[in-house]
Parts: C-alpha cells; structure tokens; sequence
C-alpha cells in the first residue's frame, strides 16, 4: 500500500496534466499513487490519457464519468473509494506541485487534521514558459524566484506562497487554523472524509461553494485545520477565470449546512 493518494482533478487538459505528472516524477516523496479525476473529458483527451498512463512510471488510476456538466464532487467521491492508502492528497488539473509538495503535506499530518496549502497564480506569460523539459530542470526549483520577478512587472499574484522553509518547528509555530481550506491543495486522511461522508454532490456549478462547504462540515466535527507557514507550495497555471453563474445556488447549499450543522453530509458518498 501506498503512503498518500493524489487525487488531481481532471477535464480535458491533457497539456496542464502531463506538466503535473512530470513535477510528480521529481517528487522527493516517492511513495504515492496518482488517480486521475475525470469529469466527463472527451474521446480523444481519454485515449491520449491511457497512452500516458502506458508509458509513465508513476502509478495511476483513472477514474472517470460521462460529461453530464459540472460534477467535480461526484467524481471525486467515486475517486476517494478508489484510493489504496490511507491518507489522500487533493490538487487540482491546473496547478502544478513544487518538489517538496508530497514530502510536506506527509511531513504536517495528523490524527483528525486537515492541512492547506499554499498557491502561487502564475501570469499568463510565466505559464506559457512552463514545459515537461522546464520542470526536469533544476530550474524549477527556483521557480518560485522567477514568480516573485513576475510579480513585480508581471500578472503573477501570491508570489510569496513559494517560498519554503523546510523547518518543521517554525512551520508549526508560525502556521494558522483560522484559514479556510483551499480546494485546490488540501489533504487529510481517508477515514476523516468516510467520517463525513465525502463530499457534498448537490454541487452542479464551478467557482464557490464545495470547498467552503466541506470545510464547514469539518469544523462541525472538530477536526483541525492547520495551514503551515511556509510549506506545501504548488503553481497555479493562468486560465481564464471560470463562470459564477450558479454562485447563488451553491451560497444557498453551503447555508443549508451552516444552518443545520452537518458533520456528515446526506449527499454524499453514501446517499
């Protein structure tokens, strides 16, 4: 059995995933299995997937669903049932994970705690720079000093979360429980999420709404939220921003929780 599950999710984006996989394969943590979450992509994004599969060395699972709209918490609860180990990792298809990313979220677990990340959001300039060959260099572990170049005559924001320092103590000491959880980059253990019943399904728009409503539920539950300092660091790749059209639909499902105090969702897993 794997040591940690990366559950990236997944649509269409064969270019951004390969940039993913090839940061995983340079991973300083090596123990862990990949499950692709596919929301539905396309015939030709599906065969190009299964010849990557084919030929990487990484351990990868696929699991996908017929493109039916936006059902990220669907698919990815179907994923959550597929992971071998015991503590999972969620990332998303557009941002690609420094170095040390697996090696530190493992390093900041515990019992009943749920550990963030950290997300720089790379300009549009500075993501098309980003190649398979880019990331096997040594140049990307400085990639973080390139972004903060970025930042000052670029669009890169949030340059300063890829910053690092390795020391446990000061991460813990410096670290906050009073962020919220980001959906992008978070992880926990699986019976945490079995605990709570995963996530909630009723989610049918993108933007807001689905990583605020977990978090919710696991205040309820007293599990602790911890965002270390300076660690955990992955590069958002640029994209136009998505729709919010269903902002108030989800804003309406989030209060239905607040309001009843949902630990453990009935929209869940197991429904």
């Amino acid at each position: 059995m794997k040591k940690a599950s990366i559950i990236i999710s997944f649509y269409n984006r064969v270019d951004q995933l390969q940039l993913i996989l090839a940061a995983l394969e340079r991973q300083t943590f090596p123990d862990f299995e990949v499950i692709i979450s596919d929301d539905g992509s396309n015939e030709e994004a599906v065969n190009e997937l299964e010849e990557i599969i084919k030929q990487s060395d990484l351990s990868i699972k696929h699991v996908w669903h017929p493109d039916n709209g936006f059902n990220k918490t669907k698919i990815l609860n179907k994923s959550i049932l597929k992971a071998d180990s015991d503590y999972i990792i969620f990332i998303d298809g557009d941002c690609v994970p420094a170095i040390h990313f697996i090696e530190d979220h493992i390093k900041y677990a515990k019992e009943n705690r749920v550990v963030v990340g950290r997300r720089v959001e790379l300009s549009d300039q500075l993501s098309k720079k980003i190649s398979e060959n880019y990331i096997q260099s040594s140049a990307f572990e400085n990639l973080w000093l390139q972004a903060l170049i970025n930042s000052f005559d670029g669009d890169t924001r949030k340059a300063e979360a890829g910053f690092r320092i390795s020391n446990r103590w000061l991460n813990e000491k410096l670290g906050s429980n009073k962020k919220g959880i980001l959906g992008c980059n978070f992880s926990l253990s699986k019976a945490i999420l079995m605990n709570i019943n995963g996530f909630d399904e009723r989610y049918i728009h993108p933007g807001v709404g689905e990583d605020t409503e977990i978090r919710a539920r696991l205040q309820n539950g007293g599990y602790e939220i911890f965002k270390p300092k300076y660690a955990l660091i992955q590069f958002h790749l640029w994209h136009k921003k998505q729709s919010r059209g269903g902002e108030k639909e989800n804003l309406k499902l989030l209060q239905e929780t607040v309001d009843n105090q949902y630990i453990k969702t009935p929209y869940g897993i197991k429904s």
